[in-house]
């Protein structure tokens, strides 16, 4: 069964490539980089970065792949939603550095309980305590961790305590639902079914019902960044998820 999910992913991954990236990183390429840059240099990510890669669970599609990617778009929207909040060219290089590393810490950590039934709620719990060890203030804390409890799709949304916590909250469950487009059907799903160790008949008989759920994330996108690029990375993720079904009918029908 590990050999047919395979030859799928390939062909997703082969799919995808035929298509555009989305216009998010293009027009966004300075801030992208500027995110891409602090991730790897900031001496508080780069040593949270060392403790999630030793202690989140790597196996389930939501593992250390899937939370650098959350935190380094987090890190970009915090960047231009920050200039939305401020007004243009209005902040300091410390507000900026600080706004970019709540939201790369929020990404890193939002996970961390990803296999639990209420994740949200108790990764927001346990990154807490992690993030006591660090020389965040503890109202910085309580908004990272608010923003943990706030990003699962349809939950209920906490409200956060100031324009920047709500700006920090919004910014990581955009750059997380960034993740439910191409990503999904490249990566994220194959972990999921070779981890639960699916029968194929039974992945492609729920496959609908994954489709209509993917849709209707395209309305829950929360910042004017997020609204604006997010239905068109869920939209590239259907059109590879539309090719993958017919592929999928096609070559493994004795399966079906």
């Amino acid at each position: 069964m590990k050999t047919i999910y395979e030859k799928i992913r390939c062909h997703a991954i082969e799919t995808a490539s035929l298509y555009p990236v989305v216009d998010f990183y293009r027009d966004y390429s300075e801030q992208v980089e500027f995110s891409l840059q602090f991730f790897s240099t900031d001496p508080v990510v780069c040593e949270l970065y060392d403790y999630v890669s030793e202690n989140i669970e790597d196996d389930f599609g939501h593992g250390l792949d899937h939370v650098r990617k959350v935190a380094h778009d987090a890190g970009t929207l915090a960047i231009i939603e920050g200039q939305r909040l401020d007004g243009a060219d209005s902040a300091s290089d410390g507000v900026i550095n600080h706004r970019v590393r709540m939201a790369q810490c929020a990404g890193l950590l939002h996970d961390i309980k990803r296999k639990h039934k209420n994740h949200a709620k108790e990764g927001a719990i346990f990154s807490e305590k992690v993030l006591e060890q660090y020389l965040f203030a503890e109202a910085d804390v309580a908004d990272i961790c608010l923003a943990i409890e706030n990003h699962e799709a349809f939950g209920a949304v906490r409200v956060c305590r100031t324009p920047a916590g709500k700006l920090l909250s919004d910014c990581l469950y955009d750059a997380d639902k960034f993740r439910w487009g191409p990503e999904n059907f490249t990566h994220t799903i194959w972990a999921m079914v070779s981890y639960a160790n699916i029968p194929i008949k039974k992945f492609v008989d729920l496959y609908p019902k994954g489709i209509s759920f993917l849709e209707k994330i395209k309305d829950t996108f929360r910042t004017p960044t997020g609204r604006k690029y997010g239905p068109q990375f869920i939209d590239l993720g259907l059109c590879i998820g539309d090719d993958l079904y017919q592929y999928i009918q096609t070559e493994f029908s004795e399966y079906l």
